[in-house]
């Protein structure tokens, strides 16, 4: 009976390690709805999954080493413990060498990690490292507020060149108004300025492996980079009231060109007031 309870506990390690091997298969790892599959959709987050692999090898590689001595210390027990079996039970009261081998051991290999990080860390939450294009206030995309329960979001106007105006802190009165779709061009580094209108919200887009809560009172600079066009996810990750399973939206990356003229589109409708345009002939005078 006492090798069939040894048996018992080590098959649900045993269990767990078959479901971590074919997780990939079933598409437990990351998400896997949007253009890239479960692939990072931009640089930095597929730097950021380099980190969570580096862990996970760590920590499987831990988790086996210390189910396969359970194991053996079970089954060693159990064995010595049989009937007719005479030999005597050894009795330990601790190994001052072992406690501190398991001490350091854990602190080098937590200290190894955090120190390997901090270089992606860096580029994700302080401004002096983010890319040297997001530095330039034209690079601002727009300007993000998370209220209960939607995305506001304040893009800067289109100039008489038909391009981008820089982005103000203050509204103004060419700027492009949307709510709950962020449109972004593809492979450029760009930046929103992320603030909350009530309570503590979160950015978050899975697939572009990027999260930064939403301070009131704050206005926190978020960069990131699609690095394919199509639709992902935007949602917010921090429980932030009763509607806050309805704070889904989305984030529509296109090429540089076609986002511009997403602009411009949604700048000629927002301004429309309703009276056609007159015909060039009657416009001249003719």
């Amino acid at each position: 009976m006492k090798r069939f309870w040894c048996a018992f506990f080590m098959f649900w390690p045993i269990l767990a390690f078959y479901l971590c091997w074919i997780a990939p298969e079933m598409n437990w790892w990351f998400p896997s709805n949007g253009p890239t599959g479960m692939k990072a959709a931009s640089p930095i987050g597929a730097r950021i999954d380099d980190l969570f692999y580096m862990i996970l090898y760590i920590t499987t590689a831990t988790f086996v080493g210390t189910q396969i001595a359970l194991g053996y210390v079970l089954f060693k027990g159990a064995a010595m413990t049989d009937e007719g079996n005479e030999e005597k039970v050894w009795y330990s009261h601790g190994s001052h060498s072992l406690e501190v081998i398991w001490t350091i051991v854990p602190a080098c290999i937590l200290l190894f990690i955090a120190l390997y990080q901090m270089d992606v860390v860096k580029e994700v939450r302080v401004k002096t490292a983010f890319p040297e294009a997001t530095k330039q206030g034209t690079v601002i995309l727009a300007e993000v507020t998370a209220r209960q329960f939607e995305w506001r979001i304040r893009y800067p106007g289109i100039g008489p060149d038909g391009k981008q105006l820089p982005y103000s802190p203050q509204p103004q009165p060419t700027d492009i108004y949307t709510v709950n779709e962020l449109v972004c061009p593809t492979n450029i580094p760009v930046t929103i300025i992320l603030q909350s209108g009530d309570v503590q919200h979160a950015f978050f887009l899975p697939e572009l492996r990027v999260k930064q809560d939403a301070v009131p009172g704050l206005d926190i600079p978020v960069w990131f980079q699609a690095s394919k066009s199509g639709e992902y996810t935007l949602l917010c990750a921090e429980l932030c009231g009763w509607g806050h399973y309805k704070m889904k939206a989305k984030l529509v990356a296109r090429p540089e060109a076609e986002h511009l003229a997403y602009l411009q589109e949604l700048a000629r409708r927002q301004n429309y007031d309703g009276v056609p345009e007159a015909p060039a002939e009657v416009a001249k005078g003719e």
